[in-house]
Protein backbone atom coordinates (compact mmCIF):
# COMPACT_ATOMS: atom_id res chain seq x y z
CA UNK A 1 0.00 0.00 0.00
CA UNK A 2 1.35 3.45 -0.81
CA UNK A 3 0.39 6.78 0.69
CA UNK A 4 0.44 10.20 -0.88
CA UNK A 5 2.32 11.74 2.08
CA UNK A 6 5.35 10.12 3.71
CA UNK A 7 5.75 10.68 7.45
CA UNK A 8 9.24 11.55 8.61
CA UNK A 9 10.53 11.68 12.18
CA UNK A 10 13.35 13.90 13.36
CA UNK A 11 15.23 15.18 16.38
CA UNK A 12 16.04 18.70 17.46
CA UNK A 13 18.93 18.26 19.92
CA UNK A 14 20.23 21.50 21.41
CA UNK A 15 22.93 21.61 24.09
CA UNK A 16 25.16 24.47 25.19
CA UNK A 17 23.80 26.83 22.50
CA UNK A 18 24.69 24.29 19.74
CA UNK A 19 22.55 21.94 17.65
CA UNK A 20 23.45 18.41 16.63
CA UNK A 21 23.46 18.05 12.84
CA UNK A 22 24.32 15.30 10.38
CA UNK A 23 26.96 16.34 7.84
CA UNK A 24 26.82 15.26 4.19
CA UNK A 25 29.00 15.85 1.15
CA UNK A 26 27.58 15.10 -2.30
CA UNK A 27 26.95 16.74 -5.67
CA UNK A 28 25.37 19.69 -3.78
CA UNK A 29 28.57 20.17 -1.76
CA UNK A 30 28.87 20.19 2.02
CA UNK A 31 25.53 20.47 3.80
CA UNK A 32 23.73 19.48 6.97
CA UNK A 33 20.43 17.94 8.07
CA UNK A 34 18.73 17.30 11.36
CA UNK A 35 18.87 13.60 12.30
CA UNK A 36 15.68 12.39 10.62
CA UNK A 37 14.11 9.92 8.24
CA UNK A 38 10.98 8.11 7.23
CA UNK A 39 8.92 6.09 9.66
CA UNK A 40 8.82 2.39 8.78
CA UNK A 41 5.73 0.17 8.69
CA UNK A 42 4.50 -0.79 12.18
CA UNK A 43 6.82 1.76 13.83
CA UNK A 44 5.54 4.54 16.07
CA UNK A 45 6.75 8.04 15.30
CA UNK A 46 8.60 8.11 18.65
CA UNK A 47 10.37 4.84 17.83
CA UNK A 48 11.26 6.26 14.41
CA UNK A 49 12.92 9.29 16.03
CA UNK A 50 14.97 7.03 18.32
CA UNK A 51 15.98 4.75 15.43
CA UNK A 52 16.97 7.60 13.12
CA UNK A 53 19.15 9.29 15.75
CA UNK A 54 20.79 5.96 16.61
CA UNK A 55 21.42 5.18 12.91
CA UNK A 56 22.78 8.64 12.05
CA UNK A 57 24.53 9.79 15.26
CA UNK A 58 25.16 6.58 17.25
CA UNK A 59 23.36 7.77 20.39
CA UNK A 60 20.17 6.99 22.28
CA UNK A 61 17.81 9.85 23.01
CA UNK A 62 14.93 10.76 25.25
CA UNK A 63 12.17 12.02 22.97
CA UNK A 64 10.37 15.06 24.31
CA UNK A 65 7.50 17.12 22.93
CA UNK A 66 6.94 18.04 19.33
CA UNK A 67 9.09 21.07 18.47
CA UNK A 68 7.78 21.81 14.98
CA UNK A 69 6.32 20.33 11.83
CA UNK A 70 7.87 20.65 8.37
CA UNK A 71 5.98 19.92 5.16
CA UNK A 72 7.66 19.34 1.81
CA UNK A 73 5.22 19.69 -1.10
CA UNK A 74 6.96 18.83 -4.38
CA UNK A 75 4.22 20.37 -6.51
CA UNK A 76 4.86 23.75 -4.82
CA UNK A 77 8.66 23.65 -5.13
CA UNK A 78 9.32 22.26 -8.61
CA UNK A 79 10.36 18.93 -7.01
CA UNK A 80 13.33 20.62 -5.29
CA UNK A 81 14.00 17.55 -3.11
CA UNK A 82 12.29 14.91 -5.24
CA UNK A 83 8.72 13.88 -5.96
CA UNK A 84 7.67 12.47 -2.56
CA UNK A 85 5.35 14.68 -0.53
CA UNK A 86 6.38 14.45 3.13
CA UNK A 87 5.48 15.68 6.56
CA UNK A 88 8.32 15.89 9.07
CA UNK A 89 7.55 15.74 12.78
CA UNK A 90 10.53 17.19 14.64
CA UNK A 91 10.81 16.43 18.35
CA UNK A 92 12.79 18.14 21.09
CA UNK A 93 15.22 15.43 22.19
CA UNK A 94 18.04 15.00 24.67
CA UNK A 95 20.95 12.60 24.51
CA UNK A 96 21.00 9.98 27.24
CA UNK A 97 23.74 10.56 29.82
CA UNK A 98 27.25 9.46 29.02
CA UNK A 99 26.79 9.13 25.26
CA UNK A 100 28.76 11.07 22.66
CA UNK A 101 27.41 11.53 19.12
CA UNK A 102 29.67 10.10 16.43
CA UNK A 103 29.69 8.86 12.86
CA UNK A 104 28.10 5.39 12.81
CA UNK A 105 30.05 2.38 11.56
CA UNK A 106 27.67 2.14 8.57
CA UNK A 107 26.69 5.74 7.77
CA UNK A 108 24.11 6.83 5.23
CA UNK A 109 25.52 7.33 1.71
CA UNK A 110 27.42 10.63 1.57
CA UNK A 111 27.28 11.12 5.36
CA UNK A 112 30.65 12.50 6.45
CA UNK A 113 30.11 13.51 10.04
CA UNK A 114 28.04 14.29 13.08
CA UNK A 115 28.65 17.85 14.26
CA UNK A 116 27.65 20.24 16.99
CA UNK A 117 27.05 23.55 15.23
CA UNK A 118 26.74 26.67 17.40
CA UNK A 119 23.36 28.33 16.90
CA UNK A 120 25.27 31.57 16.27
CA UNK A 121 26.93 29.92 13.24
CA UNK A 122 23.85 28.45 11.56
CA UNK A 123 23.91 31.21 8.94
CA UNK A 124 27.41 30.05 7.91
CA UNK A 125 26.29 26.57 6.81
CA UNK A 126 23.95 25.05 4.26
CA UNK A 127 21.09 23.31 6.07
CA UNK A 128 18.45 21.28 4.24
CA UNK A 129 15.70 22.21 4.57
CA UNK A 130 16.63 25.83 5.23
CA UNK A 131 14.97 26.06 8.64
CA UNK A 132 17.86 27.89 10.33
CA UNK A 133 15.70 30.82 11.48
CA UNK A 134 13.07 28.44 12.84
CA UNK A 135 15.68 26.53 14.86
CA UNK A 136 17.11 29.71 16.39
CA UNK A 137 13.62 30.97 17.23
CA UNK A 138 12.71 27.60 18.73
CA UNK A 139 15.84 27.59 20.90
CA UNK A 140 14.91 31.04 22.26
CA UNK A 141 11.20 30.44 22.83
CA UNK A 142 10.53 26.75 23.16
CA UNK A 143 6.86 26.40 22.46
CA UNK A 144 6.03 22.74 22.29
CA UNK A 145 3.06 20.76 21.07
CA UNK A 146 1.92 17.55 22.67
CA UNK A 147 1.83 14.39 20.59
CA UNK A 148 -1.28 12.48 21.59
CA UNK A 149 -0.86 8.77 20.98
CA UNK A 150 -4.02 6.67 20.88
CA UNK A 151 -2.47 3.79 22.79
CA UNK A 152 -1.87 6.11 25.79
CA UNK A 153 -5.48 7.31 26.06
CA UNK A 154 -7.93 6.04 28.65
CA UNK A 155 -10.48 3.59 27.26
CA UNK A 156 -14.22 4.10 27.67
CA UNK A 157 -15.79 1.45 29.84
Amino acid sequence: MSYHIRVRAGAVIIENESILLIEFKDEKGLHYNLPAGGAEPNESIIDAVKREVKEEASVDVEVGPLAFIYEYSPHLTQNKYGAIHSLGLMFDCSIKDGLTPQLPSHPDPNQTGVKWIPLSELNDIVLYPNIRKHIVEYAKNKRNLDLIEEHTLEEYL
